[in-house]
């Protein structure tokens, strides 16, 4: 376990598949709570592939489709310790207009020297900004690339995104929602990977 990240420090993202590195991305720290972590993605940051490894379940989807760095007006994480699921927050336009709440399904945060270790886990929960509810999201994806990619682990994450569905059909906003009014320091720029992001070791699930 690493101390707090500092605001504006690096933080790298690592998805770990079937234990090896599969994709990193270098994002900025926005707040660090010790519970709390959000991060932000600029556009322009570099998407990070391993030169080896034994990829079980094949490359990553974003590297097969020529994906090199994020696009738009960049992304907003809110990371829970403990927690098998982040919040993703998205702008689009010329007036940065927010455009919803993406709960994305993914392991819980391990820290590490460099920022954390995840991974994804394809099944999302999508409320857009002016819908009255939301939807699921990837539900055929997830039934076809989970039993390679989570092997026994795949009713777990059904039953989270269940969960996550009654606490909205509840009412219970877990979220501070004023995160979408927020917007980034304007000296932010795009973050370069560590050279040593491959090694830098790592828990395995």
């Amino acid at each position: 376990m690493t101390s707090r990240f500092e605001p504006g420090s690096t933080v790298v993202r690592r998805e770990i598949m079937r234990g090896e590195p599969w994709i990193a991305i270098p994002q900025i720290c926005v707040q660090d709570d010790g519970d709390l972590l959000v991060t932000y993605t600029p556009g322009g940051s570099p998407f990070g592939y391993p030169e080896s490894g034994t990829f079980p379940v094949g490359r990553h989807p974003w590297m097969l489709a020529g994906g090199t760095s994020w696009r738009g007006h960049g992304r907003l994480e809110l990371h829970w310790t403990g927690v098998e699921h982040s919040l993703f927050l998205f702008w689009a336009g010329a007036e940065r207009e927010f455009q919803g709440w993406y709960f994305n399904l993914e392991d819980a945060p391990r820290r590490t020297s460099i920022g954390f270790d995840t991974l994804d886990h394809e099944l999302d929960v999508w409320w857009a900004a002016d819908a009255e509810t939301y939807e699921f999201k990837d539900v055929d994806d997830f039934e076809e690339t989970g039993p390679a990619r989570y092997p026994g682990r795949m009713p777990a994450i059904r039953a989270e995104a269940a969960r996550i569905a009654a606490r909205l059909d509840a009412g219970d906003h877990w979220w501070d929602k004023s995160w979408a009014e927020w917007t980034p320091d304007p000296s932010w720029a795009p973050r370069a990977l560590p050279a040593d992001w491959t090694t830098v070791p790592f828990e395995a699930r």
